[in-house]
């Protein structure tokens, strides 16, 4: 599973790298604004994506730590997402975005 996650991450690297090499050589504002959107679709959706393997393997960790319970994956799913969201803020700090 983690080996298609780092091939699906490479392709859209790849395809945001295509896109941003295509919107530098195109003369046509709308294609090279297209081409732009394009990269930042993929660029978020790689986020997402990185994000969702951070919680995974948190949860994973709370889900060891609490002696691997049956039934309990989405309490600890939930808790790693709240876990990683509070350590994003903390890392924004005041005021930031």
């Amino acid at each position: 599973m983690a080996v298609l996650a780092v091939d699906e991450q490479q392709k859209i690297e790849h395809q945001i790298e295509l896109a941003t090499r295509a919107a530098a050589l195109v003369k046509d504002e709308t294609t090279v604004q297209r081409f732009r959107s394009f990269a930042e679709e993929l660029k978020r959706k790689l986020r997402r994506m990185m994000l969702r393997g951070q919680v995974r393997a948190r949860a994973y960790e709370l889900w060891e730590q609490a002696g691997q319970p049956i039934d309990r994956d989405l309490e600890f799913w939930l808790e790693a997402e709240g876990q990683i969201e509070d350590e994003r803020e903390e890392r924004k700090g005041p005021g930031g975005s």
